[in-house]
């Protein structure tokens, strides 16, 4: 069995030297603002405006829209190449993804790349370890000192064109595709103007913030460690559900250019499904996948490390190395002088009057077995015995060792 563990390796967490800025200095008033204030604008609207089921129905509708930007775009094409795309294909991401109101792709894949490679350390941007609240939506509301974060490699990013473009246009292309377009919609074409401002727009925008944040925090929160416990991402139904797929995110860290975040038939991830979509269409190709031999090695390792972990809190009785060893003589001396109620089975003794009361066989056929080699009978002579008896002898029965001369 040990043949099939790797060797576990030891990260060592550094202490982040103290912030000598003030808060007021650090706080990244873009983000305050906008994170602090779309909620409340989100619930005012909810609380004086009737939703209509148009508007409801676009909203839905270009959620997923700037969610696959997201998801499809910033995360699994830019941020780990899991696949590649058209170029058209990669305009309609990149317009997604300026939907979403999340940053460009540069500065989004830059980060999310650098907390895969420092996951869980202090040089993580949104290193789990310093709190839920942190890693879901306090390490935005800061500045952030790039000195104190770890590097990751960005020259595919600076020199892609259409990245490029993105950035530079970012705050045109927000206000364009994350409000005017929304809004607009429902205004023009059925004359709901607040509802395509209040829910289309602004709900739309939160909901999909928190979302995404859901992956940096809930995902390393809940769930189970399927493929390795190092570090603290999970898989979870319920985190791939709110988060269009980004769930299994035990899975995506072990793997993270695999285009896939559910390889499970019946495990929740649209945004892999639509990236088959675009595939069959031509659209995207060279979908990255990692061998699955590998893949379910990591899933058989930690199977058997959850079991080694139940099965030291299990009692198997005395090592047999610990136990006493009696002669054949001093076997049956026991039995006649000391009235003890042993039998051998297999080279062990056993003191069987605990158990004579209870013994499915009736107390008859245990009491003839006294100071006798039952091993034929025990293995099929009389009763062919299962798994769990031999079990149950080992742990409360077994008391010697007999030795043959």
């Amino acid at each position: 069995m040990g043949a099939m563990y790797i060797e576990r390796p030891t990260y060592k967490r550094d202490k982040p030297s103290p912030e000598t800025r003030p808060l007021l200095q650090r706080l990244h008033w873009v983000h305050v603002i906008l994170l602090s204030t779309t909620p409340f604008i989100a619930l005012y609207g909810i609380l004086t405006t009737a939703i209509s089921l148009k508007t409801l129905a676009w909203g839905v509708i270009y959620y997923a829209f700037a969610g696959l930007g997201i998801t499809a775009g910033y995360h699994r094409l830019w941020s780990h190449t899991a696949y590649s795309a058209t170029y058209p294909l990669q305009v309609f991401l990149a317009l997604a993804g300026s939907a979403a109101v999340q940053g460009s792709i540069f500065w989004w894949s830059r980060d999310h790349r650098v907390h895969h490679r420092y996951t869980d350390t202090t040089m993580d941007p949104y290193d789990a370890l310093q709190g839920f609240w942190h890693c879901h939506i306090g390490w935005m509301l800061v500045k952030k000192d790039r000195r104190r974060l770890g590097y990751a490699d960005t020259s595919d990013l600076k020199t892609n064109p259409l990245i490029r473009w993105q950035h530079k246009y970012y705050p045109l292309l927000v206000l364009t595709f994350g409000v005017l377009l929304p809004m607009s919609v429902p205004g023009l074409l059925w004359g709901d103007w607040r509802g395509g401002f209040f829910y289309a727009t602004v709900l739309r925008m939160v909901l999909l913030h928190h979302a995404t944040f859901c992956v940096n925090s809930l995902a390393h929160t809940i769930g189970r460690h399927t493929y390795d416990d190092v570090q603290t991402a999970k898989d979870s139904w319920i985190t791939a559900i709110v988060t269009m797929g980004e769930g299994y995110h035990n899975f995506h860290h072990q793997f993270p250019n695999d285009y896939r975040n559910a390889i499970r038939f019946y495990q929740y991830d649209p945004t892999k499904w639509f990236i088959r979509v675009m595939s069959t269409l031509g659209l995207a190709y060279d979908l990255k996948t990692f061998p699955a031999n590998e893949i379910e090695k990591g899933f058989i390792q930690m199977r058997m490390r959850e079991l080694e972990a139940k099965h030291s809190k299990l009692t198997f009785g005395t090592p047999v190395n610990k136990l006493p060893v009696y002669t054949e003589q001093e076997f049956l001396e026991h039995v006649k002088n000391y009235k003890k109620q042993w039998m051998v089975i297999e080279g062990f003794i056993y003191d069987v009057k605990p158990f004579i009361n209870d013994h499915p066989g009736g107390k008859a056929l245990i009491l003839g077995g006294i100071g006798k080699d039952m091993t034929e009978a025990f293995n099929g002579g009389v009763y062919q015995h299962h798994n769990s008896a031999r079990n149950l002898m080992n742990t409360s029965l077994r008391i010697g060792v007999l030795q043959r001369i």
